[in-house]
């Protein structure tokens, strides 16, 4: 019998370890780790496996699935404490029953608290905060490759540091506490820009401090902003939450179902693309007319995927730049996807995004730890010629000064690496080794990047 085959939600990245295995507490995951012959290495563990790296695969060794491991058991004012397996969405549901949400509401709602916690994720920073989730957990426990069982909290700040970026290398996270506030009303809205009025409006929209979230598309010359805001003067008991309902279904499902459809079917390229953009700019004008409101909830932005992918899948790829160059790079980015289709004939068939987030020393591997950066995440729904687009884009990002992130950021090179995170390497390295003196949790993925 072959070993199982298990890929990502996407489904383009395949992992093929000789065991899978689901544990239910800290007991059955110290003995599979103890035992590396009947699970053999390396051990990595995942959650709904959203990643579009093989961060998680488990080639010839032992996958952890931990699903099962999925309560929530603590939740008070300030924080909340749930097993790894638990999904950020279904969290975040249960705080805003009692009045309370996370400080980061991702639109990705299948992301699991596991990963969360010590893995790299995106959104918009609200003012005054920060936009990456690890960077509010405050406490993790996870099983080492000896068995042992470790808990790292705010009173071990450096080790907290890292281990917000430990991609579980260091051990296997199976519980971690976040640190969550009052449930508060929001406002969002939307505004299209060329991109020489955004050049000239940016400083501005800076100075008023509002997230921002945005939709560029390059071959149209148009960049959607989506503007977000606390908002202390309205209830929150009285928000809406169609706009958000609105805004999920164009981005989450209706937007890449028709860009997959007519990338299949429509074989002159010159047509597909004019019908993608059209139908994109048709969406741009929906969000900018209609969804908008003084009074929405934060956790309403948070998007809960099914569980297997669907013909509205969508794959990305993410750079962090600095902020007070990314005028300069996002134009070049505008540059150089016209002059990859002039030269290969690929293109992607989604608008780009982009965050904006606020300087955050909270993780090792931070994006933003020199300083606020600006993203340009190319999106596509996977059509063949992405990957080496990729290759490209990452040496297109290397040159502007450009972070990645190891779990979203596909066909990174360790020369690549090496230039955005310098020093931090062997930081992380001697951190991974005092864990993992073996390489029981270095998979080929990190080995070739990390190690």
């Amino acid at each position: 019998m072959g070993k199982p085959q298990v890929h990502n939600w996407f489904g383009d990245i395949a992992s093929s370890p000789k065991v899978v295995v689901e544990p239910r507490n800290a007991q059955e995951l110290s003995a599979i780790l103890q035992d590396s012959e009947a699970y053999p290495s390396p051990v990595r563990a995942v959650g709904s496996n959203h990643s579009t790296t093989p961060c998680g695969v488990a080639d010839h060794g032992t996958l952890v699935v931990m699903r099962h491991m999925n309560r929530i058991l603590s939740l008070g004012p300030e924080t909340v404490i749930a097993e790894a397996g638990a999904l950020y969405i279904d969290v975040a549901k249960e705080l805003q029953k009692h009045g309370l949400q996370f400080y980061v509401n991702t639109e990705i709602g299948s992301l699991s608290i596991g990963s969360a916690a010590c893995c790299g994720t995106k959104d918009a920073s609200m003012p005054g905060e920060f936009g990456q989730v690890c960077s509010y957990a405050i406490a993790m426990k996870m099983v080492t490759p000896a068995g042992e069982t470790v808990e790292v909290t705010e009173e071990q700040p450096e080790l907290l540091q890292a281990m917000r970026s430990s991609y579980g290398l260091f051990g296997i996270v199976y519980e971690a506490t976040f640190r969550v506030k009052p449930l508060r009303s929001m406002a969002v809205r939307h505004k299209t820009y060329r991109l020489n009025a955004f050049d000239r409006e940016l400083p501005g929209l800076k100075a008023r401090g509002d997230s921002m979230m945005m939709y560029i598309n390059p071959f149209i010359n148009k960049i959607t902003v989506e503007f977000r805001r606390d908002r202390d003067d309205q209830d929150p008991r009285k928000a809406s939450s169609w706009q958000w309902r609105l805004r999920n279904y164009a981005w989450g499902t209706l937007g890449p179902y028709v860009s997959y459809l007519a990338t299949r079917y429509i074989p002159i390229k010159a047509l597909r693309y004019v019908v993608i953009d059209r139908f994109h700019q048709f969406i741009n004008f929906i969000l900018v007319l209609a969804m908008r409101g003084k009074n929405t909830l934060p956790p309403d932005q948070i998007i809960r995927y099914p569980e297997k992918s669907t013909n509205s899948r969508y794959t990305f790829s993410i750079w962090a730049f600095p902020e007070q160059d990314y005028m300069r790079s996002l134009r070049e980015y505008f540059l150089f996807c016209y002059d990859y289709y002039w030269k290969t004939g690929y293109r992607f068939d989604l608008p780009s995004v982009g965050y904006r987030i606020h300087e955050d020393t909270s993780s090792l591997f931070s994006y933003s730890s020199n300083g606020p950066v600006m993203t340009t995440d190319p999106v596509s729904t996977g059509h063949p010629g992405w990957e080496e687009f990729l290759k490209a884009y990452n040496e297109f990002c290397t040159q502007h000064g450009g972070v990645p992130l190891f779990n979203q950021t596909g066909e990174l090179t360790r020369e690549q690496v090496d230039k955005a995170f310098g020093e931090r390497l062997q930081r992380f390295e001697h951190y991974r080794k005092r864990f993992d003196p073996s390489a029981r949790l270095l998979n080929e993925y990190f080995r070739r990047l990390l190690a």
